[in-house]
């Protein structure tokens, strides 16, 4: 069964005059050509007068924040890229979304953007926008606008669009044209100019005439501007995912529990260092072992921007139970491995009341809780920079009954590439604490 129209019986709300109900008729007259089912369609629009235009359409429907339509739109066709997907624009969501309309153009992603141009802020009182011509009449440039009109054309053109077009509402053929865009794969846009009966036609003495002699005057002409063969990004990203995936599977290590831990409470650890003592990655160990412990471990790291200089801490939480929440209020053991370590920690020290693990110059570190000291120079053998972490915290959970020392020397040992290292790390760090 044909579809004679994909309009509701609800009436365009649009101004007298205004140009915005004539391209949603080509958009319907465009939809009844293609015989699209409705089911597979998506019209996607934001804020604006333009932004009405979804709810008069018997199809799926998607409407957000101004000047981020393109984004909700890109996110439909990655997820379901045998949707077609139409999206709605003003010139003002063109100008506020600029830096989307750049990246959906050159990723080439397959939309349809239909841009309602009647360069100004119609809804919100006749502002000037991105398009506004020079020399216009605005509530805002009362003296005549001084900017030059942003071309939307020239910049989805040059940045990898697949099809774009100019025109007004008044085209005859303006059906065909957004036939055209929707047909062919990838981004395109038509910049479509109307008229603002409310705001900019009196302002501007403005009329149908004025729209074709002004494209003409700011070298802005029409037609069909840019057509080019371009892989449409989420069919190119699928094959791409495919290929990836038959020349390299992913490999999935499964962590299976192996004994039962003793841990009837959750647990919260806390370690502190400096960068590049890979306190994430011992943390990580840790975490790996509760697993294999059948716990459930979650990990939070806190690092600056520098990322190579500054602090490094991770906070681990251990429990027999589910975590809903993998932050914590207050450590029950902590771990400092140097001045950066301490000063992040030590926002907890006057209350602790649990086991503060330190290197030998925190020996005399101010805190409510019980320090042990670990020296690295009483290891059997020399704790590089990076293995003290790791040495520190596996001689710390073991102290303190979380973990057994068997099941942490197995975790860190199912790592071959570092598994040497790592095994040397634990031992060293069972000697500073005298445990095994």
């Amino acid at each position: 069964m044909s579809v004679e129209t994909y309009r509701n019986d609800s009436a365009y709300p649009f101004c007298p005059g205004c140009g915005h109900g004539s391209i949603l008729d080509a958009l319907d007259e465009a939809l009844v050509t293609q015989q699209i089912d409705p089911a597979r369609l998506v019209i996607v629009s934001d804020i604006g007068c333009s932004g009405l235009s979804d709810q008069y359409f018997g199809t799926s429907a998607f409407h957000g924040l101004h000047g981020r339509s393109l984004t909700y739109a890109t996110g439909i066709k990655l997820a379901r890229p045998d949707l077609h997907v139409v999206v709605i624009m003003g010139d003002g969501g063109t100008g506020i979304g600029g830096a989307h309309l750049l990246n959906a153009a050159r990723r080439n992603i397959g939309l349809t953007l239909l841009v309602f141009n009647n360069m100004n802020y119609g809804m919100t009182g006749g502002q000037h926008s991105t398009t506004t011509p020079t020399g216009s009449i605005t509530s805002t440039t009362p003296g005549g606008n001084l900017e030059h009109p942003l071309d939307l054309c020239a910049t989805v053109g040059v940045n990898g669009a697949a099809y774009v077009y100019r025109g007004t509402n008044f085209d005859a053929d303006l059906s065909e044209r957004i036939v055209e865009g929707m047909q062919t794969p990838g981004f395109a846009l038509l910049d479509i100019w109307d008229l603002c009966t409310a705001y900019f036609v009196p302002n501007n003495t403005f009329g149908k005439r004025s729209l074709m002699a002004a494209q003409e005057e700011l070298g802005l002409p029409p037609g069909v501007l840019y057509r080019r063969e371009v892989d449409e990004y989420a069919a190119a990203y699928r094959a791409a995912a495919e290929r990836s995936k038959a020349s390299k599977p992913l490999r999935v290590r499964a962590m299976v529990p192996e004994s039962t831990s003793s841990l009837d409470r959750t647990v919260n650890i806390m370690v502190a260092g400096s960068a590049g003592a890979k306190v994430r990655s011992a943390a990580r160990m840790i975490a790996e072992a509760a697993i294999r412990s059948d716990l459930y471990a979650a990990q939070r790291d806190d690092y600056p921007i520098t990322v190579k200089t500054g602090h490094s801490v991770s906070q681990l939480v251990l429990s027999p139970r589910t975590i809903d929440f993998p932050g914590m209020d207050k450590p029950d053991v902590i771990v400092i491995l140097s001045e950066d370590g301490r000063r992040k920690a030590s926002r907890y020290l006057p209350d602790m009341k649990g086991a503060v693990f330190v290197v030998p110059e925190f020996a005399e570190l101010a805190t409510s809780g019980t320090i042990t000291v670990l020296d690295p120079k009483s290891a059997p053998e020399r704790i590089g920079k990076s293995e003290l972490a790791l040495a520190m915290l596996a001689g710390a959970v073991v102290h303190e009954g979380l973990l057994d020392a068997d099941v942490l020397r197995r975790a860190v040992g199912a790592h071959p590439a570092f598994a040497e290292k790592n095994l040397a790390a634990v031992e060293a760090g069972l000697a500073m604490t005298g445990v095994s």
